[in-house]
């Protein structure tokens, strides 16, 4: 019954609005009052309201707006001897909230009634879920580097083993930072001012202070991709149009010169190469040798007449995912014809790299142009770690995501195996020697690249399990994350197989963006389920997964771009009818600052029938959607009031 007078207050809302009495024209009450008993409110936490209007006795109704004018809600208020008082929920876009007071159809009093803000927030009563965001802050505080470039201050976030700022450490931690880091953009604009004139990029900023130039590790192949996603998911945290069309030239020059340079590109097979790395990392296969350009002892870093061409399959998925989030931002430009044509070539990109490097269960690490043998390993069975990548770049069949993350599971779980988790940055590891590092870890197998256990491997594989119906195994990698940093208060770029800490030099931080970005990263998109398909959550998709775990009966959700006014909440509730016998309802109830929302909830695998589904009080059809095992009710609603409220049949 509740529901449905909310919808009929809904209506009545809507109703004031088309006929303008929401508008304060109407003459105001003497001494007609209402107050929040907080100035400041956040999203879906029950506010309580003072109601006074004096000599007055029987119902009103209180209906409030938020900062676009939108009405987000309409509640009745009992007046009794001219007071009375009203729960309100707060809802909509962020900023102050405007209230109409209503009495027998006439508004008697109007004004400002609280502000709404919002911080990112994951409140489920169990501790690794409700501590890991805070934990990846406090390690992340220690990642960031600033600093003076070119007359402009440059803020980005560092690598644990190097003092700069690289930029494929500094993208991918931004699967964490954009809940924390209102300035998102100065980094990109010093790598846009270093864009080469054949539009490449350098693989780190200049550090000015310490004489070091902008440089580019001439093996790397994944640098102008990596700019693509990283200005991308930039101006979806921002919504800053201006900016995006300025960085529009260069994103398309630096995908122009992946697929045309004869560095980058092999034109028989239309797919990235690359020297034969360790998956993307930026060293040759040989052993230690001189630098040319300078004379020091130094893996091979260069590229010449020694050096073994080869097509490594994270390159080729990496661009595709570049070439549809560039398709993305030119739809979003008026660009229509260049987007279905970026879309076309990462739709034929990928099927290349299937028919090349898909062995059936994995992307094979690295296929050579001209034959040659590897002694000591066999690299038929080397999984490595851009596999667990490609399961969150849109590139997969649900079948390939699904084979990939079951080659991890039964690898952890296989005989004889003494890792402590499967994180492998590539297993098996290279024979001791085979990539020659000047002495430092690397060289023998299980340490760092050449199979060291690596958080970040972890959390790209925990987001594509939620994502692929494995989602208890997402939970568990998280988990278990979660228990190692608590335990030790650190966490390390990579460990050993057996766990000690992967220490490269004195210098090395024991607070890994890189890893903890990708670990929160699984927990909020994939667990909690917020995945933002527009800008600053203008399309929002929320997939809840809390009932996977039984403990959990009751959640609260807050994501929110710290760069822009952009975010979702939800608050999702799993609980018995007292009355009925195997009868549990599922209730999410969501707002957020855009217009739409794409609610697709996990249904628990205990249940038998779907017995109806209402969307603020009124039944809806929705559809049901299967992934692996896992089944998900999928109802569209829009952002600002949204109540959803699913009657199942469980049999436990």
């Amino acid at each position: 019954m509740q529901h449905l007078q909310r919808g009929l207050l809904f209506s009545l809302l809507l109703l004031f609005l088309a006929l303008g009495l929401a508008v304060p024209q109407a003459g105001a009450q003497q001494g007609a009052w209402f107050g929040s008993d907080r100035a400041v409110v956040t999203p879906l936490q029950p506010v309580n309201v003072a109601v006074v209007v004096p000599g007055y006795q029987g119902k009103a109704t209180l209906v409030i707006f938020d900062q676009t004018k939108r009405g987000v809600g309409s509640w009745p208020v009992s007046l009794v001897g001219g007071q009375g008082n009203v729960v309100v929920l707060p809802r909509g876009a962020l900023g102050d909230h405007w209230a109409a007071l209503f009495v027998n159809g006439k508004q008697v009093k109007d004004g400002t009634i609280y502000r709404l803000e919002a911080e990112t927030t994951i409140q489920t009563g169990v501790e690794a879920y409700d501590q890991l965001y805070g934990r990846v802050r406090v390690f992340m505080a220690q990642d960031v580097l600033s600093y003076n470039l070119n007359g402009k201050v440059v803020k980005g976030y560092r690598s644990p083993d190097s003092n700069l700022l690289w930029l494929r450490d500094h993208y991918y931690q931004g699967r964490a930072f954009r809940y924390f880091e209102p300035e998102v953009r100065s980094t990109l604009d010093a790598f846009r001012a270093a864009q080469l004139p054949d539009g490449s990029f350098p693989d780190f900023l200049a550090r000015p202070d310490w004489g070091i130039s902008a440089q580019r590790t001439p093996v790397e192949a994944d640098v102008e991709y990596l700019y693509v996603l990283a200005v991308h998911e930039a101006w979806q945290m921002t919504g800053d149009d201006g900016w995006l069309q300025a960085n529009l030239t260069a994103m398309q020059r630096a995908l122009d010169y992946t697929m045309s340079n004869p560095l980058r590109w092999d034109p028989w097979l239309n797919l990235v190469k690359r020297p034969f790395t360790i998956d993307t990392w930026d060293f040759e296969y040989g052993p230690t040798t001189v630098d040319p350009s300078n004379g020091q002892r130094a893996p091979r870093h260069w590229i010449d007449d020694q050096t073994k061409w080869g097509i490594f399959h994270g390159d080729n998925t990496g661009l595709a995912d570049a070439l549809n989030a560039l398709a993305h931002i030119e739809d979003y430009l008026n660009q229509s014809e260049a987007a279905r044509k970026h879309r076309l070539q990462a739709q034929a990109l990928i099927q290349r790299l299937n028919n090349l490097s898909w062995n059936g269960k994995f992307y094979k690490h690295h296929v050579k142009l001209i034959p040659w043998d590897v002694p000591g390993v066999d690299e038929e069975t080397q999984l490595s770690l851009s596999n667990a990548l490609a399961l969150n770049r849109g590139v997969l069949t649900p079948d390939q995501a699904q084979t990939i993350i079951n080659e991890y599971r039964s690898r952890l779980r296989r005989s004889g195996n003494v890792s402590f988790a499967e994180w492998w940055s590539i297993d098996p590891p290279f024979p001791s020697g085979s990539f020659g590092l000047a002495g430092r870890q690397g060289e023998n197998p299980g340490e760092y690249v050449n199979g060291g256990i690596m958080p970040l491997v972890g959390g790209e594989l925990a987001r594509g399990a939620f994502r692929y119906g494995s989602e208890a195994y997402g939970f568990d990698i998280v988990q278990r994350y979660y228990q190692m940093v608590k335990n030790t208060n650190a966490t390390f770029l990579w460990y050993n197989p057996t766990g000690g800490a992967g220490i490269a030099s004195e210098d090395t931080l024991s607070t890994d963006g890189w890893g903890s970005s990708a670990m929160f990263g699984a927990l909020l998109e994939g667990g909690a389920g917020v995945e933002d398909s527009g800008i600053k959550y203008s399309d929002v998709t929320l997939s809840p997964r809390w009932a996977v775990d039984p403990t959990i009966n009751e959640a609260y959700v807050v994501a929110r771009y710290a760069a822009s006014d952009g975010y979702v909440a939800y608050r999702w509730q799993h609980f018995p009818d007292p009355k009925k016998k195997n009868r549990f309802y599922l209730n999410v109830e969501a707002t957020g600052s855009g217009k739409a929302i794409k609610l697709r909830l996990f249904i628990p695998s205990t249940t038998k029938q779907v017995l109806s589904t209402t969307v603020n009080g009124q039944p809806v059809n929705a559809s049901l959607e299967q992934i692996g095992l896992s089944r998900y009710l999928v109802v569209g609603m829009a952002a600002d009031i949204a109540q959803v409220t699913v009657t199942l049949d469980e049999r436990r």
